[in-house]
């Protein structure tokens, strides 16, 4: 058993965060070496976040934002699209499927979920399911919280339970 991807990025973040010198490179080569998935020290993965299968074939760009509790699966780009300055901002508690790209200026609100080989270039609303090339949404979750409780076995701390209840349009309003 060896170590994961994302317990080598972590070590690497800290260390870059704290100005040690070569230690976070030589982190991110060794991501590279034992996961093949590039996961540099500079990018801001949000805590308790997850990668599927110890991190395999990951790419996430160095000015990437992904927030809490994610899950990402193996073979995932987060990255950016040629001509395009900004890059992707990813909430809380997203699901992102094995070979999904997100790519550019988009924005993935919390508890979204994103399909397997999706490819992103919009926005994404908090609580959508979205699939395909390109991305569209396929459903809006009228209670995204209860299914991520239900289908990941996980309760979000109370404070962030409070945030992502504020966060998300009610139903009734997003039909409208």
């Amino acid at each position: 058993m060896g170590i994961d991807a994302m317990s080598l990025y972590r070590l690497g973040h800290k260390l870059h965060r704290r100005g040690v010198p070569v230690l976070p490179a030589v982190l991110r080569k060794a991501i590279h070496f034992l996961h093949g998935s590039y996961l540099p020290p500079e990018a801001e993965i949000g805590e308790g976040t997850q990668l599927g299968y110890g991190g395999m074939g990951i790419v996430i760009h160095k000015d990437a934002k992904i927030g809490r509790h994610c899950l990402i699966s193996h073979q995932v780009t987060v990255g950016g699209r040629s001509g395009l300055k900004d890059l992707p901002v990813i909430g809380d508690y997203v699901r992102i499927g094995a070979g999904a790209k997100i790519l550019g200026n988009v924005r993935i609100g919390d508890f979204a979920i994103i399909g397997a080989n999706a490819v992103v270039v919009k926005d994404v609303a908090p609580g959508s399911v979205v699939g395909g090339i390109p991305a569209r949404e396929i459903r809006k979750d009228p209670d995204p919280l209860a299914t991520y409780e239900r289908e990941m076995g996980l309760r979000p701390p109370m404070a962030q339970r409070n945030e992502v209840v504020q966060s998300i349009p009610p139903a009734s309003s997003a039909a409208r």
